[in-house]
């Protein structure tokens, strides 16, 4: 069974910086690509990052280009998303999510993945 742990939400000031870990039981993380997924209250859940199984290759939504950046460590089994020039949109829910996948370097479908995480709250006030 395939456990994922976020961490590193809280409450922060629009333009401040922070950095979500997702730590995965895994035996091999490697096998697994990983996103990131948020979602803000009444809204669905959206895609905001994604990377592949080595790190070799990234993927952003448009509305987090340029300010967030995915990065993994495959001998910790953690993933991260680091987030600076946070805005009051950026508030949500975060989620890290698994999938073991060959074939594909990443996918911004919530329903390719099998596993997740139970969230972390991040929340940007103005």
């Amino acid at each position: 069974q395939v456990r994922l742990v976020e961490s590193g939400g809280g409450l922060v000031q629009a333009g401040s910086s922070l950095r979500l870990s997702c730590a995965a039981s895994v035996r091999t993380f490697s096998d697994y690509i990983t996103g990131w997924f948020r979602q803000a209250p009444g809204k669905e859940r959206e895609f905001v990052a994604a990377i592949s199984r080595f790190g070799s290759s990234t993927y952003y939504a448009d509305s987090v280009k340029g300010r967030f950046a995915v990065s993994r460590d495959n001998t910790k089994n953690i993933a991260y998303l680091h987030m600076s020039t946070l805005k009051p949109e950026d508030t949500a829910v975060y989620y890290c999510a698994a999938k073991q996948d060959y074939r594909v370097s990443y996918s911004r479908t919530l329903s390719d993945y099998d596993y997740w995480g139970q969230g972390t709250q991040v929340t940007v006030s103005s």
